[in-house]
């Protein structure tokens, strides 16, 4: 038999402070100590105590009391304060590198993006850039009295370890240790997938509170997200968490196979989702652009304009990308069981044309068509989605281990 973890009153009251950050998250506005008695389940004496703890510690703040009702006294708001706790999201993608600074309670502090062509770059270049970049903003924040719980980093492969890029085909990098980069190993950042948080920006409230709460998705929502850019990359969110696989692989729904005798991938196979649907793909689909030219933004500006003129190849690149993700897709969601599909990145620049194609598609060939409704949404969070929540990845651990940073 296992041996049994002990818990002491240090590990009761983590557990609590976690669970109290989490409601307020959830909730996406503020709430009253009664609100967190009945939503938590805990006493109004013990809420008392937690509620005190975050105030002292600026991660709550009360605002101004109102009355419930014409009788009895008024209750005080808690709320998240702002310009105390922050998160830092890298992010390193085919079409550039660039950082974000997210504030708990919700707002951007800081944000710099360098688009760039990413061909024959080399790994120290990028970070050697990037830690330039916000070597300046790490002192600002330092100044204003910011706390930096933590850091994520972005990036467009498999990971291993949080900290080991085992490759990124689209940038020619291979087993790269992120550790032994400057940036990463002083922020202690935590390497992920970039469509895994790319798709943990989508969830409201996962971290940081919410600025709006998107149609259709909550704290507890279930979902396939589909990152599209030169490549396909894509995760799968159950009840509010990333399914990150046994060895956090899981979600590559643009290495499924949707025809196999098709072209070949760089990952080995052929016919893969990526090959069709990939924006690089599709512009050379389209006669645009071949070679490290269809990686740029301004061939892809040249396929949507294309594409809006009603260009013979353009559109027929594009009709054949949509049939391989709706094949890609309807397979997943047999697979899955997930009747709700995030569209991100490339692809959301036909806006609800697509969504409302591929909804119709995959509802008519899901095996369980007769008792789903398939629902395919714009990304909520469309713009570098991967930097909000590689910064939300750094808020987390202030939420999942506060006594790390608080003084009870």
């Amino acid at each position: 038999m296992p041996k049994l973890r002990k818990i002491n009153q240090d590990n009761l009251r983590e557990h609590n402070l976690s669970i109290v950050m989490q409601t307020l998250l959830s909730a996406g506005h503020p709430m009253s100590r009664a609100d967190f008695a009945k939503s938590t389940g805990l006493t109004k004496a013990a809420m008392s105590m937690l509620s005190e703890i975050l105030i002292r510690n600026n991660i709550f703040c009360q605002l101004t009391p109102v009355a419930d009702s014409t009788y009895g006294r008024p209750s005080t708001p808690l709320s998240f304060c702002s310009r105390h706790w922050a998160g830092i999201g890298l992010q390193v993608d085919t079409s550039g590198y660039g950082f974000t600074v997210l504030d708990l309670a919700g707002g951007s502090v800081h944000t710099e993006w360098v688009s760039a062509a990413m061909v024959d770059v080399t790994p120290e270049d990028i970070f050697s850039k990037l830690d330039r970049m916000i070597q300046p903003v790490e002192k600002e924040l330092k100044a204003l009295g910011y706390t930096v719980c933590g850091a994520g980093l972005a990036v467009p492969g498999l990971v291993k370890d949080r900290s080991v890029l085992l490759g990124a085909r689209n940038l020619g990098w291979k087993d790269v240790d992120l550790r032994r980069f400057d940036v990463v190993s002083r922020l202690n950042a935590i390497a992920v997938n970039e469509a895994d948080v790319a798709a943990v920006a989508q969830i409201p409230g996962y971290a940081a509170a919410p600025i709006a709460s998107p149609a259709m998705l909550d704290i507890e929502s279930s979902f396939i997200y589909l990152s599209t850019d030169v490549g396909i990359s894509g995760a799968v969110v159950s009840q509010g968490k990333v399914m990150e696989g046994e060895h956090h692989f899981a979600g590559e729904i643009g290495h499924l196979s949707v025809d196999w005798n098709g072209p070949q991938c760089p990952c080995g196979r052929r016919g893969c989702l990526e090959q069709y649907a990939g924006r690089r793909a599709l512009v050379e689909a389209a006669g645009i652009a071949t070679g490290a030219e269809s990686a740029s933004m301004d061939s892809v500006n040249r396929l949507l304009s294309a594409w809006h003129a009603r260009d013979e190849r353009a559109v027929k690149a594009i009709n054949r990308g949509l049939a391989a993700m709706a094949s890609g897709l309807c397979s997943a969601v047999n697979l899955l069981d997930i009747h709700t599909i995030v569209l991100g990145g490339f692809w959301t620049n036909f806006t609800d044309t697509v969504a409302k194609k591929l909804e119709k598609r995959i509802q008519e060939h899901a095996l369980g068509r007769d008792a789903m409704d398939i629902s395919v949404l714009v990304a909520p969070v469309p713009d570098h989605p991967a930097l909000r929540g590689a910064a939300t990845v750094g808020l987390r651990e202030l939420i999942d281990h506060p006594m790390r940073f608080i003084h009870t």
